[in-house]
């Protein structure tokens, strides 16, 4: 199966080793990292949505009229706007792109954080709206008559819209998380579902989970799967592992200088997270600090499980045979950030992408041969039998 590589569209050059540099939004900067991505071998960006970040939706438009192949993850949370809205940006967005939309859903694992802007649901509420609203946008992208809506979230009547997507019949649809909950949402509603980077059995275990609840919900088909790292590479192991620890010096350093100024100002230290996803990744640190060919603990660890923070450490040839394990248990998207992000995506691009591109279509080929060989071996009544069933 092919593999597909996600980078970030941050846009500053801030990052949990350095302070940004300039505004919150950087439209130089913007641009210059979105196209070192396209120019080195990546499929597509995360556009990430923060309650007081810059829009993620105009800055993709922006990155989309300038760049002719790389495509757009953009984030969502559902609580920001309503679905009507939301389906109209994201078929506009999909026009302008000439279809290059993928559309990341939100649910929301931080009480504190999705109530900065109002959002006060609980939990599993949250996770019930996700869904309606995920439908409802999925019927405006490919509706072309007027229809009502009455649910648990959202009522309206005699809505159709004018603006439809490239993609036929819609745009894929990315969802993630780690509980019970997010699985069964993500199952029924994904196209893509997205991890953050586990040791291997644990990604597989989640495999299964997302999975079976895509059977759960149905479907006849799956969710294809993304995980997210953060390589940390050098052009030696022991050159690779010093700059791994260096970076999580300097995440520390950040951290405490963030939390002591929090708390002069009144605010109470960083709280225990309340997502699973976060949860994981602390249990995971707790019980050791490396795993499998690369896999690095300590940099989620010093961030308190923050989002997507594990790391892939050692040379590229490491590095890509680390991520090349995650292919094999079927992962086919695989999502890595630098803490340098310009030049750790040029880097990463230049160094890791080519060789896991060509392992993959060494291994897809001889997958292909040996397919071939089957067919081969069986008779004509039995491959009659496998094409039609």
């Amino acid at each position: 199966m092919p593999v597909e590589f996600l980078g970030i569209a941050a846009t500053n050059d801030g990052s949990e080793t350095t302070a940004r540099s300039g505004a919150a939004f950087d439209k130089e900067y913007t641009l210059r990292l979105a196209r070192a991505h396209e120019d080195h071998g990546w499929d597509r960006v995360l556009f990430a949505y923060g309650s007081g970040s810059p829009d993620p939706a105009p800055a993709a438009a922006y990155i989309a009229s300038r760049l002719d192949r790389l495509q757009i993850l953009l984030a969502h949370r559902p609580n920001v706007s309503y679905p009507t809205f939301a389906a109209k940006t994201f078929a506009t967005l999909d026009q302008i792109s000439e279809g290059r939309l993928t559309v990341h859903f939100i649910t929301g694992g931080n009480d504190h954080e999705q109530g900065r802007e109002g959002d006060t649901l609980t939990k599993d509420e949250r996770y019930a709206r996700t869904v309606e609203y995920i439908r409802i946008v999925k019927r405006i992208w490919t509706s072309r008559e007027p229809f009502d809506h009455e649910g648990e979230h959202y009522r309206f009547h005699d809505f159709v819209s004018d603006v439809f997507p490239v993609q036929q019949p819609r745009p894929a649809v990315s969802f993630g998380g780690s509980s019970a909950a997010a699985y069964a949402a993500g199952g029924a509603e994904a196209d893509i579902y997205c991890l953050w980077g586990e040791p291997l059995e644990q990604t597989a275990q989640q495999i299964d989970g997302v999975r079976a609840a895509a059977e759960a919900a149905g479907r006849t088909d799956v969710p294809r799967i993304q995980v997210a790292f953060r390589p940390i590479i050098a052009p030696t192991e022991e050159l690779a592992w010093e700059k791994a620890h260096r970076t999580v010096g300097a995440i520390k350093q950040r951290r405490e200088a963030g939390l002591a100024r929090h708390h002069r100002n009144g605010v109470l230290h960083a709280a225990a997270p309340q997502n699973t996803g976060s949860q994981r990744l602390i249990a995971i640190a707790e019980a050791g600090e490396r795993y499998d060919r690369a896999l690095w603990t300590p940099t989620a660890a010093a961030t308190g499980g923050a989002g997507n923070s594990n790391a892939l450490v050692g040379t590229p040839e490491t590095v890509a045979q680390a991520l090349l394990d995650y292919y094999d248990l079927g992962v086919d998207i695989l999502s890595a950030r630098g803490y340098d992000l310009l030049g750790d995506a040029v880097d990463f691009g230049r160094y890791v992408i080519p060789l896991v591109r060509e392992e993959v279509a060494k291994r897809d080929a001889a997958r292909g041969a040996r397919q071939d060989a089957a067919n081969a071996a069986r008779s004509p009544r039995e491959n009659l039998a496998a094409v039609r069933g």
